[in-house]
């Protein structure tokens, strides 16, 4: 469907919040997650992964479990319509907000030194800029925002303990590889089913695919001793040649992410229609679950895969290690 008409009366508003939420959907996701990978620190980028992947599963779900409707429109306007067809309760915005801010803060306090109480403040107004956007938006209501930055923040409690030792199965278990793999596409494939189609289980497929890829890359790192980034130091001024390593780290790992999401995506759903006879437009044969699950989940987990493997691979060769 299209989006309503409405009429902007403050700009300044309405390009914040579109910003904002575009903080919360996969554009930033594929950009800022791979980027503290090459560019920050490599433990930091595994703790704001697994996080994300399993906050964001737990939200999806939710969703579908709960059913509660998005606000009524009218009264509201929605500028959005993609994610219309989904639930409400909780905001998956909200929650990713949350937790990738506020476990990036909590990653990086104890790595890097800077002024504790800035950290906190920036990961406050993120993840508040990013909750105001869907209400702005007319997506979510007021307790559909508080309640995913409330589990999103008790997820992040309840998970923080146990972080070094995930970290440290996630490197080194012999088990990792095969359980990175098929948990989340048991997942996946169990997930919620609905009366019509949602795109939350295309979605979290997505994110598992992507955190499952990820998850496989960090293990041959660590098992094969790959070289590490000279990480960047938050708080310190930035001198012209390390600006100039930051960005051509992002844009040449940028640029093959996403030529290496465009190439299998094309591939998977190449041999899917092949393999089920639908041609690779029919927007309805790739909302099949024996169609969207491998297609998303093989897609997305070469693009986790590429974000960690060959990126830096590549990175070396061009010497921007």
């Amino acid at each position: 469907g299209c989006t309503q008409k409405y009429i902007v009366k403050n700009y300044f508003y309405y390009y914040l919040f579109k910003f904002s939420a575009a903080l919360g959907e996969e554009v930033f996701y594929i950009t800022f997650l791979p980027f503290a990978y090459w560019n920050i620190d490599h433990s930091v980028s595994r703790r704001m992964i697994i996080v994300w992947s399993i906050v964001m599963y737990i939200g999806q779900v939710s969703k579908d479990i709960l059913k509660w409707p998005r606000p009524l429109s009218p009264p509201v306007v929605k500028l959005e319509m993609r994610t219309n067809a989904e639930y409400g309760m909780p905001s998956t915005h909200a929650m990713a907000a949350t937790a990738i801010s506020f476990s990036f803060f909590i990653a990086t306090m104890n790595l890097y030194k800077y002024p504790s109480e800035l950290g906190l403040a920036a990961a406050f107004v993120f993840s508040t800029l990013v909750c105001l956007s869907r209400l702005y938006t007319g997506m979510h209501t007021v307790l559909d925002v508080i309640g995913g930055a409330l589990i999103s923040a008790v997820l992040l409690m309840v998970l923080y303990p146990a972080w070094d030792t995930i970290d440290h199965l996630l490197l080194t278990s012999p088990f990792c590889p095969l359980f990175s793999i098929v948990v989340p596409l048991v997942l996946c494939y169990n997930y919620p089913k609905l009366d019509y189609y949602s795109p939350t289980r295309g979605d979290t497929t997505t994110i598992l695919g992507a955190a499952a890829g990820a998850s496989v890359g960090f293990w041959l790192n660590n098992q094969y001793a790959a070289s590490t980034y000279k990480s960047v130091q938050p708080g310190l001024p930035l001198i012209t040649s390390t600006v100039v390593f930051v960005l051509a780290r992002f844009f040449v790992g940028i640029l093959v992410v996403l030529l290496t999401r465009w190439l299998m995506k094309s591939v998977v759903l190449g041999v899917l229609g092949y393999r089920y006879k639908f041609p690779i437009r029919d927007l309805e044969a790739r909302r099949r679950l024996e169609v969207e699950v491998p297609y998303k989940f093989v897609t997305y987990s070469s693009v986790g895969f590429t974000a960690t493997v060959i990126v830096p691979v590549l990175h070396k060769l061009l010497g921007l290690m």
